[in-house]
């Protein structure tokens, strides 16, 4: 209805991953380039996470809607919770192959036959896996086993992975997927955008829908819209949606503050708009593994010798203070589990002062360690903020 009103030729705020919409926001921007580096290693998995609504699968679907298709043959399956057997059927038919029946068997033989066939006639094939958080152990293993297809000693089959942040917390603490998580060359993590990219977002959409000033927005309708979304563009979308529909309804040429704090008030109303749609903070994992997982997503070959150097000391010393971070975790554990002394006698009354006192002390080393890991982790990011930067510039490209 707002479409017609307005003179757009679409609607653009529609919640279904539209490529025609993609938004290259900075962390898509980053996203795009850990694909770039992934892709280009023709290997192994490339790992995508973020919050719902952060706009993987909009990433994902510019990612096919871009790629060379006589270089590339690429696939994509939506999981919901399925096991080993059902994952390899589903993959199968991602490639459009036959494969009937519930025998896993044939299913592989029909997809690595499929996959020879690609590499011979000089295709690379690709299977994007989304919704990953939904699938079993089982079953991500029956991933890592697709990927085993070679050609020689030229692998077949790359496999990239979208999920929620659970997905990347299960494959950093898990210690069944380790043989899959060695395999993993790049992955980045969706944030939610800037505040100042919400404004460029919106009539970034309107643009491509033919968007010539009428509606125009009040200066502080983006600033609200950011605050009460979260910067998700998911989350954009619904309120933006309905704040166009309310100004079809009332025939308003302006959109203001007062009319998105009207549609906000009926969101919460309706529960469409609830704090559960908000990413949930993600439980703080060990810090080496999250440094190991995005440092090897960066090509140490032609990086200037201070910065690979940098980047060695910092991956130690973080490892290193994970470490004791660990230790320390466990010494607390077997403190907290020791028998409580009977009240009764007066030396083990100065026994528990010593081991309120122990306690506290190692308390007080944590907390002071995570700090040093927080602000450490701080300058690994921003080191590899640099580094893709430096590999996104031209002339590394061309010393390439």
């Amino acid at each position: 209805m707002y479409d017609t009103f307005y003179k757009l030729t679409g609607r653009p705020f529609q919640l279904t991953p539209d490529p025609e919409f993609y938004f290259e926001s900075g962390t898509h921007r980053k996203a795009l380039s850990y694909l770039g580096y992934g892709l280009a290693q023709g290997e192994g998995f490339i790992v995508i996470t973020g919050a719902v609504g952060a706009g993987k699968s909009t990433l994902a679907a510019h990612l096919l809607a871009t790629i060379d298709r006589q270089r590339l043959t690429a696939a994509q399956i939506v999981t919901s919770r399925l096991d080993g057997n059902e994952l390899v059927h589903m993959a199968a038919r991602a490639f459009g192959l036959a494969a009937g029946g519930h025998d896993k068997a044939s299913a592989l033989a029909l997809i690595e036959a499929f996959l020879h066939e690609e590499a011979r006639a000089g295709r690379r094939c690709l299977l994007v896996v989304d919704e990953t958080q939904n699938l079993s152990i089982e079953a991500l293993e029956e991933l890592r086993m697709l990927s085993n297809f070679q050609l020689g000693a030229h692998p077949l089959l790359q496999i990239l992975l979208l999920g929620q942040p659970e997905f990347r917390d299960l494959l950093q603490n898990s210690s069944r997927l380790e043989q899959l998580r060695q395999r993993v060359i790049a992955t980045h993590h969706l944030e939610a955008m800037e505040l100042e990219e919400v404004g460029p977002y919106v009539l970034h959409r309107l643009a491509c829908v033919g968007w010539s000033g009428n509606p125009a927005f009040d200066a502080n309708v983006f600033a609200d819209l950011a605050k009460a979304t979260g910067c998700l563009p998911r989350r954009i979308n619904q309120v933006v949606g309905r704040l166009l529909l309310m100004g079809a309804v009332e025939q308003k040429s302006r959109i203001e503050p007062a009319m998105l704090a009207e549609v906000l008030d009926d969101l919460a109303r309706d529960g469409a708009l609830t704090d559960a749609d908000a990413p949930a903070p993600a439980p703080a994992p060990l810090i080496a593994p999250l440094v190991d997982s995005e440092v090897r997503a960066v090509p140490q070959a032609g990086l200037p010798a201070a910065a690979a150097s940098g980047l060695a000391g910092l991956q130690q010393a973080v490892s290193g203070h994970a470490e004791q971070i660990v230790e320390l975790q466990k010494a607390l554990l077997e403190l907290a589990d020791m028998p409580a002394p009977p009240a009764v006698v007066p030396a083990t009354d100065a026994r528990l002062e010593v081991l309120e006192a122990t306690l506290g002390a190692l308390h007080q080393r944590i907390v002071s360690l995570e700090a040093r890991g927080a602000e450490q982790e701080q300058a690994i990011r921003h080191v590899l903020t640099m580094l893709i930067e430096w590999l996104e510039s031209e002339s590394p490209r061309r010393a390439a």
